[in-house]
């Protein structure tokens, strides 16, 4: 190779050797790749205590006993909380944790996201009944219905088929969210995507496409059978208390001019104002668009919210206008102030984002982890504001990506960093998307993380993603699961239907006074 020196670094014919205070580290060199080896600065970001066993022994005791401290929690959930990464799998959770601990001045590696604090853990299995890599509405229907579907359709059995409409009726399948409206609990939804988007959408709607958010958006023969927009059921559907999110064009006939731009318009043939349509008939109810409106709403005289802060999507949490857009957090926190009012309890679901799938998808991986550290900060709040003892809190993601995190990168070294200075690959890198050729190499918000195969949007992946719980009954996660056995594990914890409840045993006693009919 050449005699070469740089920094603390310096290269002979077939070796490499640095320095680190008195220490000097030799690693024999076969091919240049095997300098990919050399990642000698981390006892830079390593502390004195980490050097030695007793650390590690102190650690691994530590766990030990809290593990064998662990005790199920039988009693029947009041409350049920599902927290949805779309798009987070594994890797991007291993990868927001790094994050979260470097955005707090530390290495990163050793530290932990409020998720990763909940006892139980199990994995899901993702795919669509027609498609091995799924779609977020397949998914969003398994866990919120218990029924796995077909990709691209929403609240329906697999007997439905894409663009179809005929296929619907008969087929239609109900979320726990509704469940819970009929148990007599409050409900709510709360996302940055749109509020008619997939994963929220299952909740409320049957659609053999997702993509009808609107009345114009239906297909000449979806209207001559009689379909319906997925913004339409969202109003005409379940009753829902609280709906925060994106998504205000859907709502408003195509001749009313957005309050925030200009340049944008509703969407609507029919000419109704959907908002409208649902503040009707409901006592302290408030309608809100922006984030003074949103700040002035006092939960404890407010029993239905409405707030739809952009027309579509709401924004990066990177790039968000905090004077007129609230956070995942503060929507969040707003909504359980006002479901939690209900002595019967409350379903929520709370999810952040479709815009960490978005970032994903446009090789932006700096987007997507920032809005992977907000959904934790939300879930830490959440805990704030809820009880354990009556609260089943599950975070899961629909599908992952085609996302990996990995090269011989030094401990506490950037999230969105290079390898190492002399090679020009970052550690965080697509298997197919938009990366494939660099246009800006610079590491800003937008930046485009390398990726091999060239397409324009990356896809999803389709390994198991993980489920964290923490409550009553989250024990029942555990090992591999269909996705759909989080709909069932969260009825049951809650003696929704179809578990219904014995009526001999009070509120406050074990959960195994439900029925499995």
């Amino acid at each position: 190779m050449g005699k070469k020196a740089k920094s603390i670094y310096h290269y002979e014919d077939n070796a490499v050797s640095s320095s680190i205070g008195e220490k000097k580290v030799t690693v024999a060199l076969t091919s240049p790749y095997h300098m990919l080896l050399v990642m000698l600065p981390l006892s830079c970001f390593s502390s004195e205590e980490e050097l030695h066993a007793r650390y590690w022994n102190n650690k691994g005791k530590q766990a030990l006993h809290d593990a064998l401290s662990m005790k199920p929690n039988l009693h029947r959930a009041k409350n049920l909380i599902l927290f949805l990464g779309d798009g987070m799998g594994v890797t991007t959770v291993t990868a927001a944790r790094i994050l979260k601990g470097q955005l707090a001045g530390h290495s990163g590696e050793e530290g932990s996201l409020v998720m990763d604090t909940f006892p139980y853990l199990a994995l899901s299995k993702t795919y669509n009944v027609d498609q091995q890599m799924p779609d977020s509405a397949g998914t969003a229907t398994a866990y919120h219905c218990g029924v796995k579907a077909n990709y691209g359709t929403l609240g329906v059995t697999a007997a439905t088929t894409r663009y179809n409409c005929s296929t619907v009726f008969g087929n239609e399948v109900t979320s726990n969210l509704h469940r819970a409206k009929i148990a007599g609990k409050s409900v709510g939804i709360v996302t940055t995507t749109r509020v008619q988007h997939a994963s929220p959408g299952a909740t409320y709607a049957h659609t053999a496409n997702r993509g009808w958010y609107s009345d114009s958006d239906l297909s000449t023969d979806a209207v001559k059978d009689g379909c319906r927009d997925v913004a339409y059921q969202l109003v005409h559907n379940t009753e829902i208390d609280v709906i925060l999110g994106g998504g205000r064009q859907y709502m408003f006939p195509k001749t009313a001019v957005d309050p925030e731009y200009s340049s944008s318009k509703g969407t609507r043939s029919d000419g109704l104002d959907l908002t409208a349509e649902w503040l009707k008939n409901k006592k302290n109810a408030k309608y809100v668009w922006n984030k003074a409106q949103f700040d002035a709403v006092d939960p404890d005289k407010t029993d239905f919210l409405m707030g739809l802060f952009e027309p579509k999507d709401c924004r990066y949490e990177l790039e968000r206008d905090a004077s007129m857009d609230p956070s995942l957090t503060e929507m969040m926190e707003k909504a359980i102030k006002i479901l939690s009012k209900n002595p019967k309890g409350f379903y929520l679901f709370v999810e952040d984002m479709g815009r960490i799938d978005h970032g994903h998808h446009g090789g932006r991986a700096k987007r997507a982890l920032y809005e992977a550290v907000e959904l934790d900060r939300a879930i830490g709040r959440a805990a704030e504001l809820t009880s354990e003892l009556d609260t089943l809190s599950v975070v899961t993601a629909d599908h992952s990506h085609v996302f990996a995190f990995g090269g011989h990168s030094a401990r506490g070294n950037s999230v969105f960093g290079k390898i190492h200075s002399l090679f020009h690959f970052t550690t965080a890198v697509y298997g197919n998307g938009p990366g494939y050729q660099i246009v800006n190499g610079s590491p800003g918000n937008d930046y485009r993380q390398q990726a091999p195969v060239p397409i324009d949007s990356e896809t999803h992946g389709i390994e198991d993603v993980a489920i964290f719980a923490k409550g009553p009954m989250a024990h029942l996660f555990h090992g591999v699961q269909e996705q759909s056995y989080i709909a069932h594990a969260m009825a049951y914890a809650a003696c929704l239907e179809p578990y219904f409840p014995n009526i001999s045993f009070p509120l406050s006693l074990t959960l195994q006074s439900c029925f499995i009919v």
